[in-house]
């Protein structure tokens, strides 16, 4: 009895779920049948306003996109080429507009069906609440003009069958409704969302972005190895040299005194020694190799000014390239929060998404309003993530807190 009850409990909410996606569509519906001969003059005479119909139906659909992804659970994207230029240009790209066509598609089929299903929806639960209810009302009517749902009521015995009717028109209800709204949301997405061509060129689009960021990101990385090189290592190896050449010469003319010469070069050859070990721990940290990410991530937290937290979950190993990118993700991010942020604690979070999506999340409780036009390294970390088809999502209204995530695709 209790799974009965739970099942019926169920039945129903998705029933109520149903109809109210099919009846608050009856509306659009009805403007979407209002809309056919607007497109319709707008095609035949009306050449001129066709840019301006072409948006105003974008608008519309749009509309229509966010009732379906509400329904379904997953956002339905679309994707326009632009209105741009003089009338003609504008012309051409409504004509060859795969998308528009879709629309139009969309349309027509909706204010037809939509108008329907939305009817029905909100008509099966009404005829079986009447069904129930005749046998206390039916002797009210006259005999010559008897309730008829579905048949004319004129006895008792017609009167006491009609719970059966309702019966009948409550299992139509309950297992038809939500049947009939995954239907009209499930062709709904079909025709709004973007044709197959164009969500290929989409994708050709973002892989060359990304291969662009990946390349600039290459190169920043280049030049700020070669300017740490230059700038510091090279100019201490110089130094090196410049010692060992005056203790060459002290050894010539006072051996005994060329001792300190020796001991300055060792200090400067330790130094070089140092700063290049600097240097390329920037391009691969040790650690990695050593600890993996989540001991590199919990020595980065360890040195970090501010009260530093971690929060590992499910990682494996992931590719050198990848682990490194996340690394220094979190280290920028850090370095953000003791610089910038004025917080009290923060937190890193790493996890697993699908075994295939490495999750990092940067939490704290400072002053928040980030803002990557500031020169704070949060452009860079996007461009860090995007190199490797990621994406980074960063929230930081006024007075905090702030929360830094980056999602990398990394197949562990």
């Amino acid at each position: 009895m209790t799974r009965f009850r739970a099942w019926l409990a169920t039945a129903f909410a998705e029933m109520w779920r149903g109809a109210r996606f099919l009846v608050t569509g009856v509306p659009l519906a009805l403007a979407s049948l209002w809309l056919i001969p607007v497109v319709v003059a707008v095609t035949l005479v009306g050449w001129p306003a066709a840019p301006s119909a072409a948006r105003g139906l974008r608008r519309w659909t749009a509309i229509a996109r966010r009732r379906v992804g509400a329904f379904t659970g997953s956002p339905v994207h679309q994707a326009y080429p632009p209105l741009e230029g003089g009338l003609g240009d504008q012309l051409k790209t409504v004509l060859t507009d795969r998308s528009l066509r879709r629309d139009l598609t969309w349309l027509v089929t909706n204010g037809l069906s939509g108008t329907v299903l939305g009817f029905l929806s909100a008509g099966l639960p009404l005829a079986a609440v009447n069904a129930l209810a005749i046998p206390f009302y039916w002797q009210a009517f006259p005999a010559d003009q008897p309730v008829a749902s579905p048949y004319p009521v004129t006895s008792w015995g017609g009167a006491l069958a009609m719970p059966l009717v309702a019966l009948g028109y409550a299992a139509l209800a309950l297992f038809g409704i939500p049947r009939l709204a995954r239907w009209n949301a499930g062709w709904s997405r079909r025709l709004l969302s973007p044709a197959p061509g164009i969500r290929l060129t989409e994708q050709v689009a973002e892989l060359t972005a990304s291969r662009a960021a990946a390349l600039e990101a290459h190169g920043a990385e280049l030049r700020r190895i070669e300017r740490d090189l230059h700038d510091g290592t090279q100019n201490r190896l110089v130094g090196v040299v410049m010692h060992l050449g005056i203790a060459e010469r002290a050894l010539r003319r006072d051996p005994a005194g060329a001792l300190p010469m020796l001991l300055r070069a060792q200090d400067a050859a330790a130094d070089a020694l140092t700063e290049l070990r600097q240097v390329v721990r920037t391009i691969y940290p040790p650690v990695l190799a050593e600890r993996g990410l989540d001991g590199a991530a919990a020595a980065l937290v360890a040195a970090c000014p501010v009260p530093c937290t971690i929060t590992a979950s499910g990682l494996g190993r992931a590719p050198a390239a990848v682990e490194s990118a996340a690394y220094f993700v979190i280290a920028e991010a850090l370095t953000n929060i003791a610089k910038h942020s004025g917080a009290r604690e923060a937190e890193v979070r790493l996890s697993t998404r699908g075994g295939e999506t490495l999750v990092i999340e940067v939490h704290d409780d400072g002053l928040g309003g980030a803002d990557e036009s500031a020169g704070s390294g949060l452009l860079g970390i996007r461009r860090r993530i995007v190199a490797f088809g990621g994406v980074t999502e960063l929230t930081s209204p006024e007075g905090g807190p702030t929360v830094l995530r980056a999602e990398l695709p990394c197949g562990l």
